[in-house]
């Protein structure tokens, strides 16, 4: 296909989204393929990252995913993408990221994203995709549910240094603390001196530099072991 003839079908592709784009409840994002370079973004997207359609354009790859997406969830999804793009099907694909709202000074905003090829071309290789955004606080009936699991995904990623200082019997300990048990229940449940129960809730406590008990919950619901 000549390139002229490639560009037309492009334009013509990204005209066709352009009618309905802002009738549609999330942002609609469009990339090009081999670079996912961007070639448009829909006004709702616009407004809630504070920029221009042509200032968004002008940034290479690299500084529109820095500038507006936390880098730590594309070890989630970057992954997840390259298999479905080397799929190259008519399936879709579904994650989580977090978008920086320059307009409302939020900082990081969980988002659920599904993406799909929109135009392929003579050689059946991706040309477009299509990327459809919304805010997780937007999906009531799945808010409380998912911003749960993202917060207990997000201590996951920011606590697993110190939890991995925890020995396997450590690990026990805490879990049955997680579960009310008293260091009396414990030892008995383990067959271990109270004394020793003790020493280990010191010793959990200090890995985690943690001091009550909802905290260290927290650490045992994020590493399943409740």
């Amino acid at each position: 296909m000549a390139n002229a003839d490639l560009e037309l079908q492009i334009n013509q592709k990204i005209a066709e989204i352009k009618l309905v784009a802002d009738q549609l409840p999330g942002v609609i994002i469009i990339h090009r393929m081999p670079h996912f370079s961007l070639e448009y973004m829909s006004e709702k997207g616009l407004i809630e990252l504070a920029v221009s359609a042509e200032d968004i354009q002008s940034l290479s790859s690299a500084e529109y995913y820095h500038r507006y997406f936390n880098p730590e969830d594309a070890e989630d999804y970057i992954p997840k993408m390259k298999g479905f793009m080397d799929r190259n099907d008519n399936k879709s694909i579904s994650f989580f990221q977090q978008v920086r709202l320059l307009s409302r000074g939020e900082g990081w905003v969980w988002h659920f994203s599904t993406t799909r090829i929109l135009l392929r071309d003579v050689n059946h290789e991706p040309i477009l995709t299509i990327t459809t955004s919304y805010p997780v606080g937007s999906m009531q009936h799945v808010n409380n549910k998912v911003e749960r699991l993202l917060e207990e995904n997000n201590f996951l990623r920011n606590n697993y240094t110190q939890f991995s200082k925890l020995s396997k019997r450590e690990c026990d300990i805490l879990r049955l603390l997680a579960l009310s048990k008293s260091s009396t229940e414990i030892a008995s449940q383990l067959f271990i001196s109270v004394a020793t129960v003790e020493t280990h809730r010191k010793n959990i406590r200090q890995k985690l530099n943690v001091s009550t008990a909802f905290e260290l919950s927290q650490y045992a619901r994020a590493f399943d072991l409740i």
